[in-house]
């Protein structure tokens, strides 16, 4: 999907112009399908089938070249601080004071003989940079495999001596909730760490009770390459996302941009080497997240105590988090929209036991206009990464509008 959109018309994205692609067996038909001149610029098309990357053998071996720190090392798509998905870049001085921060954390991680466990998606930055880069810097032996389902994954923990298991919230929720999960299984696991959205206390609760793991909770975006703040190594409490990591700068402001006192809530500013210098090629985007002074805004309200410890309370966006990934409100839309017999949709998150929040929408149909849910949920399909396609969509006759006729989703129907 990425790569599409990297490709669209002006005024959208700037393109990415990727210069080799590498799929699987599965992405393959997507790919394929992709336009001719989207495809045009990639040199090398590498498929991986089984774990294996075929037609490398033979080919020339490019020379090592030194790069400067603040070139960027990576483009990752988030749809975090700038409503349609956008290239952040992050630079190899990102990535490598995201590292440095890690490392001075309160708990022990190199030489430690840790074994990582990998099953969440490499291309979200908590995989990338919390568990790939992390093991390759703390010389660790990472273990990739597919998500399966919950025994897989603790069998994987199991028969490797896993000592750090990350993932989101849905990962967690999963493996409490599988009765047939020995806790002996997670003898090995030293460290459980949990990012990417919001962790419900009742899955810590869960977590403790039926896998014998206490549960430390991290906060960062894509644009903070990860760890903004974690509870590795602290005494935070349940419910909290830990202590703002080593070498990072975080400051909680209220609306007219001064900073709140201890235990009010305040949107939540970062400045740091391991923030992102923005999107790529996109100077409007990139100033839009920034405040006048050059700090990150997150968009995100949250509180910290006496102590130090933050907790996350609330969004100021409208973002959606399934399982870990942004969903934007007005990206849905915009499909829905889109779609001949729709008039208007508005799209919101519910909370869901499984996935954290699910996408719903509520959609009034043009006069006359004939159009079931599924052809709609159809249309998003085809138009939308999996995670961002609504479970649900309610045909109603209005949604409600402010006085300058802008859509108050906070005010559609909240029983759907």
């Amino acid at each position: 999907g990425a790569m599409s959109r990297a490709n669209s018309g002006p005024g959208d994205i700037a393109p990415v112009a990727p210069r080799a692609a590498i799929v699987d067996a599965a992405g393959l038909s997507a790919f394929e399908s992709l336009p001719a001149e989207t495809r045009a610029g990639i040199e090398v098309e590498m498929v991986a089938d089984g774990g294996v990357i075929h037609d490398l053998e033979g080919g020339p071996v490019r020379p090592v070249r030194s790069v400067d720190g603040s070139e960027p090392a990576v483009l990752l798509f988030t749809s975090g601080t700038a409503g349609t998905p956008r290239p952040a870049v992050l630079t190899h001085d990102n990535l490598w004071a995201s590292m440095q921060s890690m490392l001075a954390m309160g708990v022990p991680l190199k030489g430690e003989g840790h074994v990582l466990l990998g099953v969440i998606p490499l291309f979200h930055v908590f995989g990338l940079n919390v568990v790939v880069n992390l093991s390759l810097a703390v010389g660790a032996t990472l273990v990739i495999d597919e998500y399966e389902s919950p025994t897989h994954t603790a069998e994987l923990v199991e028969t490797n001596g896993v000592t750090i298991v990350a993932g989101p919230p849905t990962l967690w929720a999963s493996l409490a909730a599988d009765p047939s999960i020995r806790p002996d299984a997670f003898a090995s696991v030293r460290h459980a760490v949990s990012g990417a959205a919001p962790l419900p206390d009742e899955v810590t609760a869960a977590v403790e009770a039926n896998l014998g793991l206490r549960i430390s909770e991290g906060y960062g975006l894509t644009e903070t390459s990860g760890v903004l703040t974690s509870a590795l190594g602290t005494d935070a409490p349940v419910g909290s996302v830990g202590l703002v990591a080593p070498g990072v700068e975080v400051r909680l402001i209220d609306g007219h941009g001064h900073d709140v006192l201890v235990g009010d809530p305040g949107e939540l500013l970062a400045r740091g080497p391991m923030i992102s210098p923005g999107y790529w090629n996109d100077p409007e985007a990139t100033e839009a997240s920034r405040t006048a002074d050059g700090w990150l805004a997150t968009g995100d309200l949250a509180v910290v105590d006496d102590h130090g410890y933050v907790s996350i309370v609330d969004r100021i966006k409208d973002l959606i988090i399934v399982s870990g990934f942004n969903v934007h409100p007005a990206e849905v839309e915009a499909v829905l929209n889109q779609h001949p017999a729709v008039s208007v949709s508005a799209v919101l998150g519910r909370p869901d036991d499984r996935t954290g929040e699910r996408v719903t929408a509520h959609v009034v149909l043009e006069p006359g206009a004939q159009a079931t849910e599924s052809d709609l949920i159809e249309a998003c399909r085809t138009g939308l990464a999996r995670y961002k396609v609504p479970t649900a969509i309610h045909l109603v006759d209005e949604l409600p509008t402010g006085i300058g006729g802008k859509l108050r989703r906070g005010a559609v129907d909240a029983g759907a």
